[in-house]
């Protein structure tokens, strides 16, 4: 049977407004660039995870399955990846009562991974 090897389809942005160099590889953190600058009224988390989680944001690696895990409950707007920190942003807005019901929604099983601890405390746009 044939097989398409999937030029698309990782976690990294589709698009940067301030920024013309092209997409960005699947093995290079996201810091600085918000994964989708517009839409609704949004709830700000971030979570910091035991390990730098830059490298797991291809296909099903770490980053999209906590992405997939929050979007059970709520729609991620935009997220950040910086290091062991990841900023994300949701709505619709009070899908989560707080960082510990948003962490217990966020922490999945990953080997080599987890998320120790989350806040609500903004969105973190890194420098690079």
């Amino acid at each position: 049977m044939a097989y398409i090897t999937p030029v698309n389809g990782d976690v990294q942005p589709v698009f940067a407004l301030d920024v013309q160099n092209g997409p960005v590889a699947a093995s290079t953190s996201t810091a600085g660039t918000p994964v989708q600058p517009a839409g609704p009224k949004l709830d700000f988390f971030s979570a910091t995870a035991n390990t730098s989680v830059a490298t797991q944001q291809g296909v099903q690696e770490y980053v999209a399955n906590v992405i997939n895990a929050i979007q059970q409950t709520a729609t991620v707007a935009m997220y950040q990846v910086d290091g062991t920190l990841l900023s994300f942003a949701v709505y619709p807005t009070g899908a989560f009562a707080n960082a510990a019901t948003f962490l217990s929604a966020a922490n999945i099983t990953y080997t080599g991974y987890q998320l120790d601890s989350a806040a609500s405390v903004g969105f973190k746009l890194a420098t690079s």
